[in-house]
């Protein structure tokens, strides 16, 4: 089974996404980057293209051809997974070398785009042995540019992650209470967010209590949460492949007077950043937006990294917003305003929401609430 039982009622439930359109969109693109035929490696990038959501797979894209090549565990579900949704393409199942042989017989360009970022030099190597008399040309970016704006069924995946992941933090907070583990703590929100139709978290839940969370991605602990001290809940639910993220910062009982006066400024920080999200900004502004009310409060040289990054089918995605980043927002971007400050030794606060860039500005998909009292 290549779909964990149940999970189709919950996809079903969602708005399809217009898989079919977006080959067209990346031939368009080749020609400016340099190339007459394309190699996706980058598995996100070929599950973006073609809906398939095995491990292992390869697109070759050219003017006329679109073939999609993978191993023998998935010769039924690369098929009906293709035609689900929408997609016309030339299929070969077989060992590695016996997909590479496919791709070079329908290759007939002189110029073939690899993804940098994917290929490995002994990849990149075995490829030039192969195809002899082929410029390989290296390329960054082709696929996940036309990632960063999500259609209407990427979005309804995203927004349902957000709601799994705000409705478990509510089911199991209280728990922070009773001098749960760290580590037990995050299996319990794990598993809540599993419970309530998440195929699983979409990355390694953080949950940092006291000094530890003065760690930015402090790992859960066996160490026990106590009052009056704080605790950072990093953490997301994944949808049918897309992820959600959201950090809040929780304190059983009273935080000591400099982290309260630091959550105070990131509470204001993050603020600013989600105001400042709207089409037309660039990343490096948004990012300037969190990082000067920091500054203003004295905790600038507290802030440790990057205001946020761009959310899909990866959890970290472009943009990034960070300063010097260039990216300029678009409608139907999704990105996490996330500015934190950490005190060595003493603990730290982060505030992250996922939002969704729309006409007006930034719609929040994270709505848990941001009263770290419990």
């Amino acid at each position: 089974m290549y779909q964990r039982e149940g999970k189709a009622s919950l996809s079903e439930s969602l708005p399809a996404s217009d898989v079919a359109a977006r080959v067209p969109r990346l031939r368009e693109r080749l020609a400016s980057a340099g190339c007459d035929a394309f190699l996706v490696t980058k598995i996100e990038n070929v599950r973006y293209l073609t809906g398939f959501t095995g491990s292992s797979a390869n697109v070759f894209v050219d003017g006329e051809h679109l073939v999609v090549t993978t191993d023998g565990r998935y010769q039924d579900q690369i098929v009906e997974q293709l035609a689900s949704a929408g997609v016309a393409a030339e299929v070969y199942v077989g060992r590695s070398d016996e997909q590479r042989a496919a791709v070079r017989k329908v290759l007939t360009t002189q110029r073939l785009g690899l993804e940098a970022g994917s290929v490995s030099w002994s990849e990149r190597n075995e490829l030039a042995q192969l195809l002899t008399g082929v410029t390989l040309v290296p390329t960054k970016g082709l696929v996940e540019t036309l990632r960063r704006v999500k259609d209407a069924g990427e979005l309804a995946r995203i927004e349902r992650a957000a709601e799994i992941a705000d409705v478990a933090l509510a089911q199991v907070k209280s728990r922070l209470a009773e001098e749960i583990s760290e580590r037990e703590f995050a299996a319990e929100l794990e598993f809540e967010m599993r419970r309530r139709g998440a195929d699983g978290p979409s990355f390694d839940t953080i949950v940092a209590s006291g000094p530890n969370s003065a760690l930015p991605h402090a790992q859960p602990s066996s160490r026990r949460i106590q009052r009056d001290e704080m605790i950072v809940l990093d953490f997301g639910a994944l949808v049918d492949g897309y992820h959600s993220d959201m950090t809040r910062t929780l304190c059983v009982g009273k935080p000591p007077p400099q982290l309260a006066e630091a959550a105070e400024a990131v509470l204001a920080s993050q603020r600013a950043g989600r105001l400042a999200v709207r089409p037309g900004a660039t990343a490096a502004e948004v990012d300037a937006a969190c990082r000067e009310v920091l500054v203003e409060a004295g905790y600038g040289d507290a802030f440790l990294h990057p205001s946020g990054h761009g959310v899909g089918l990866e959890i970290h995605e472009t943009p990034i917003l960070a300063r010097g980043a260039k990216d300029v927002l678009q409608a139907g971007e999704v990105v996490t305003v996330e500015p934190g400050a950490y005190l060595h030794g003493i603990g730290g606060i982060r505030i992250e929401d996922t939002v969704v860039v729309e006409d007006q500005g930034a719609r929040a998909l994270s709505r848990s609430t941001k009263d770290m009292t419990l």
